[in-house]
């Protein structure tokens, strides 16, 4: 079997049944509430019975010791589930109390329902109290739910600001108050959580914008099952709207396959890694030491001939070549089968010579950092192509600021694609990838330690090696798995600090994540 057929065996059968989660915009979360309700055969009230009973569970596993509860409720759906968690919390013995946002307070609809069985349960409700709120060792922020589309403002924004600055921890139902559940962006202000519940399915805005400095832990409820083919249904129906698709460890777990004993170097590609101009080896090295450790068969860098002997001595691993011009890089391309260009390249006359020369080949190539710079959306080659711009470097690929990239990072990784083709990677919180009319990936590992020097060059050389290993994979599949690996490294690099780490510790972090 030769090498393309491992790429095909692999990735053909994984993305047929893959092994992912998808987040949606709120209304097509409530088309898929209405589907599980019809699915289950139950109604809206039992959904929320559903729904309280499992973020109670959650919220007690997480909090074991926290006695006193209070509850933070609007008058809707979200404050439902709050109100069967209150009555849970009573029938176990913990103290709890209720404390109703609305203006009337007068809960409606289904909430309406849960209030009362809470009542009949003995549990006390009333106004916002600011120094009961402070004696909770527990707050479960069950206010306005995934339909808020406005500024925070009167109680809720008093309720909101209080539950920050309190030293006890907070439980969000569903989404935290003050986060635009499709977009992530902050509306005026947001309950901070320690934990986050979330019912159905995941919701786009728990990933993007200014979500992952509120969300904290994220666990998803799913409350039952749908129908077959009435998800399909609805995603069709709701096509256009926000989606993503959540790179987890079960998706890692589906499309890394065992090597074969029968396999050998020759299979698993030969990455050329172009990178590291004067004064800049160190990227150069990073880069291959991560299409080594992705478990490419062959690496060889490309370098500035000052970084040779420093290369070769302190990583043998890898074939080093000091390249002066175009011509001495030609050779080194025709043995290669992937690129990884860019990182520490610079931006001088050589470093243009070279750049040029390797994207003037055919070969797949990612490219990232200096060689961004040099990248055009009116590329004449149909080489695949994977770009892996930090929010700076896609807002200079897009002529935007790094404060609009932030504020809408779904629009602008879906903007790279289409400007400049083949594959885009977003870093940041919750990285993204678009490469197709497909919904963008989105890694959910990764951690603030990463924000450090050469950490993305890490990532370009181990995204290289990939694919060097699975040729016939598609360019976002394989970028978001090496994204996924990579900050799966870092998480468990973090678990010892995430200040202080840097690019070498999650280098040596990825085999474990490779391995899964």
């Amino acid at each position: 079997m030769g090498r393309k057929s491992i790429g095909r065996d692999v990735f053909r059968a994984i993305f047929v049944l893959m092994s992912h989660r998808t987040a949606y915009c709120a209304d097509a979360v409530r088309a898929l509430e209405g589907a599980l309700m019809a699915s289950e055969g139950i109604d809206s009230n039992a959904l929320m019975e559903r729904a309280g009973a499992a973020a109670y569970a959650r919220a007690r596993r997480a909090f074991p010791g926290a006695r006193r509860w209070i509850v933070l409720a609007g008058a809707g759906n979200n404050a439902g589930d709050g109100f069967v968690m209150a009555r849970l919390a009573k029938q176990e013995g913990l103290g709890v109390k209720i404390m109703l946002l609305s203006p009337e307070n007068r809960p409606r609809g289904d909430a309406a329902t849960q209030f009362e069985a809470a009542r009949q349960s003995a549990v006390p409700a009333g106004p916002l109290a600011h120094a009961e709120l402070g004696g909770g060792d527990l707050i479960v922020d069950a206010m306005l739910g995934i339909g808020l589309d406005r500024p925070l403002g009167g109680l809720y924004l008093e309720a909101a600001q209080a539950a920050n600055e309190g030293s006890a921890p907070v439980v969000a139902v569903d989404i935290p108050t003050g986060i635009h559940a499709d977009t992530g962006a902050l509306l005026g202000a947001a309950v901070r959580s320690a934990l986050t519940v979330t019912f159905v399915a995941d919701k786009c805005g728990l990933f993007l914008g200014d979500a992952p400095d509120y969300v904290g832990r994220r666990v998803l409820e799913p409350l039952g099952r749908i129908a077959p083919g009435r998800v399909a249904e609805i995603e069709t129906a709701f096509n256009g709207t926000p989606m993503l698709r959540v790179f987890t460890a079960a998706t890692l777990r589906a499309m890394l396959p065992a090597r074969r004993r029968a396999d050998h170097k020759g299979r698993f590609g030969h990455v050329l890694v172009v990178a590291g101009g004067p004064g800049m080896g160190g990227a150069a090295r990073l880069a291959g030491e991560g299409a080594l450790r992705a478990g490419a068969g062959l690496v060889s860098v490309a370098t500035h001939p000052e970084h040779s002997a420093a290369l070769l001595s302190g990583q043998p691993e890898l074939m080093v070549r000091g390249v002066r011009n175009a011509e001495d890089l030609a050779p080194l391309i025709e043995r290669a089968t992937v690129l990884a260009v860019g990182c520490g390249l610079g931006q001088d006359a050589w470093a243009r010579e070279v750049f040029a020369a390797a994207l003037g080949s055919n070969l797949p190539r990612v490219v990232d950092a200096d060689g961004l710079a040099q990248v055009t959306p009116d590329r004449a080659d149909a080489a695949p192509l994977i770009l892996t711009p930090h929010p700076g470097e896609a807002g200079r690929l897009l002529e935007r600021s790094s404060a609009q990239v932030q504020a809408d990072r779904l629009d602008t990784v879906t903007a790279l694609r289409k400007r400049y083709g083949g594959a885009a990677l977003l870093k940041g919180a919750h990285t993204l990838v678009s490469g197709s009319e497909k919904a963008p990936w989105v890694i959910d590992a990764g951690n603030p330690g990463m924000a450090t020097a050469g950490m993305g060059d890490v990532l370009t050389g181990l995204m290289a090696g990939l694919w060097a290993q699975f040729p016939e994979a598609e360019p976002e599949d394989l970028a978001a798995l090496a994204a996924f690996v990579h900050a799966g490294a870092g998480d468990r690099v973090a678990e010892a600090g995430q200040r202080g780490m840097i690019a070498g510790d999650v280098l040596d972090a990825l085999r474990a994540g490779l391995n899964p």
